[in-house]
């Protein structure tokens, strides 16, 4: 699921001595604070926005990670030479009922990109757009995948607005500078150029209602799977009495794949087997001398 939030920049300008070491990080030759332009913008937050959909709180922390180090182009034009910045700070900020994450990017001065800068200090260049992967999106209303559901975004339940909730961060692909103005501080737009549809409507619409039907189920069977796995793992790291807590061995497994939950649980029952080998309940001696009673000696 490919999403695009639109956002604001705030102009800096000069790069400050830890900013500068956070650049370099990104940088192949070294620079000098002479040669940057420093700014700041603000990426995306946890809410609604007009199509009815907003991210996941818990989920920013983990997709400002993913946003260091990506560039800055101009017009979502995945070219070389649309890039003009790059971001190497990014933080999680909460303000009253709104959390969002800020990002600090850099310009290298000269040339071409001084008329960015120019742009950017004037306030012509205000509004930018990121583009993102988040791993599912859940209706708000029931907690189950949207499009699984019968509930529609923008709807009321019971009084409740149903809204799609965006998680798991997957990738970061950039931040753009584009020409329309943001109509909120936090708006999704469905990709590029008219955008992506969910798998279920492009479903309804080819009639694949079937084929999706199916998917949807082996994803099920696969999710209930990987659960099972992470309890097991969970239990054998219990066994082996390492100093885990339940919770931080659970918080590992939630973050494995499926293929490395299987092999961490392989290696996990191989030194179980080792410090807590199985032992029969019938034990048989075989040097053990027999009773015999002598009567019946001849």
């Amino acid at each position: 699921m490919n999403i695009q939030k639109e956002t604001k920049v705030a102009s800096t300008g000069a790069a400050t001595e830890q900013q500068l070491e956070a650049i370099n990080a990104q940088a192949k030759a070294e620079l000098t604070a002479e040669q940057v332009y420093v700014f700041s913008l603000r990426l995306c937050d946890d809410q609604l926005d007009r199509d009815m959909e907003r991210f996941d709180t818990a989920a920013l922390p983990g997709l400002a990670k993913l946003f260091i180090g990506k560039t800055g182009i101009v017009d979502h034009k995945w070219s070389s030479d649309a890039q003009v910045a790059r971001i190497f700070e990014t933080q999680v900020v909460k303000e009253e009922d709104v959390t969002y994450i800020k990002a600090w990017a850099y310009i290298r001065r000269g040339g071409a990109a001084e008329e960015i800068i120019a742009d950017i200090e004037a306030g012509i260049k205000k509004e930018v757009s990121v583009g993102c992967a988040m791993g599912r999106a859940v209706c708000s209303v029931c907690g189950s995948e949207y499009g699984s559901c019968g509930h529609q975004k923008g709807e009321h339940y019971d009084g409740a607005l149903c809204c799609v909730i965006l998680k798991e961060p997957m990738d970061a692909y950039e931040f753009s500078f584009v020409a329309v103005p943001a109509q909120r501080d936090a708006g999704v737009i469905k990709g590029m150029g008219g955008g992506l549809r969910c798998l279920k409507e492009l479903a309804d619409e080819f009639g694949a209602q079937a084929e999706y039907r199916m998917l949807w189920k082996q994803a099920q069977l696969g999710r209930q799977y990987e659960k099972l796995l992470q309890d097991e793992v969970v239990r054998l790291f219990l066994s082996l009495d390492m100093g885990l807590e339940e919770p931080t061995a659970r918080s590992i497994a939630s973050k494995i794949g499926a293929e490395e939950l299987q092999k961490l649980k392989a290696a996990l029952e191989n030194r179980v087997s080792e410090y807590l080998p199985l032992q029969t309940q019938l034990r048989y001696g075989a040097n053990r001398p027999e009773d015999v009673e002598s009567g019946f000696l001849i």
